[in-house]
């Protein structure tokens, strides 16, 4: 899908490379790594070793932060892919002092581009007004 809607170059700039751990949804790497159109290979994918978040540290900062509005125990099954993009929303727009004081998203959007962002189906959200906690997802 994010082939589809970045478009290859933009996909090719900004995932040359997916480092991921053994989860089931990354158990076919062949079919995340080739597209069947020229150029067919889009993707190098590679795991992470079992039980090693530090090997792609800045990803658990999302995690811990997806646990301060989804908390463990808490079930992701009512959650709609609309929840799903408010909660990043939020995290996204979260500054991080790693990222210079900026957010995830003004930092992506530098270099390269609010376009990408909005085709991604991404908002910022304004620092006042950024939750990150359970009451987020509260209907």
């Amino acid at each position: 899908m994010l082939d589809k809607v970045l478009g290859t170059e933009t996909f090719d700039r900004l995932f040359p490379v997916i480092l991921t751990d053994n989860g089931s949804e990354f158990s076919n790497p062949k079919e995340i790594e080739r597209r069947a159109t020229v150029p067919c290979n889009r993707t190098n994918v590679f795991y992470c070793d079992p039980s090693a978040p530090y090997q792609k540290g800045a990803c658990e900062v999302n995690h811990e932060l997806i646990r301060r509005i989804l908390p463990k125990g808490s079930s992701f099954d009512d959650l709609t892919q609309k929840d799903i993009f408010q909660m990043m929303d939020h995290i996204n727009s979260y500054k991080r002092k790693k990222l210079n004081n900026r957010s995830p998203y003004e930092a992506f959007s530098f270099y390269y581009g609010e376009d990408v962002l909005k085709k991604l189906g991404c908002s910022p959200v304004a620092a006042e007004n950024i939750i990150l906690k359970p009451k987020l997802l509260k209907k």
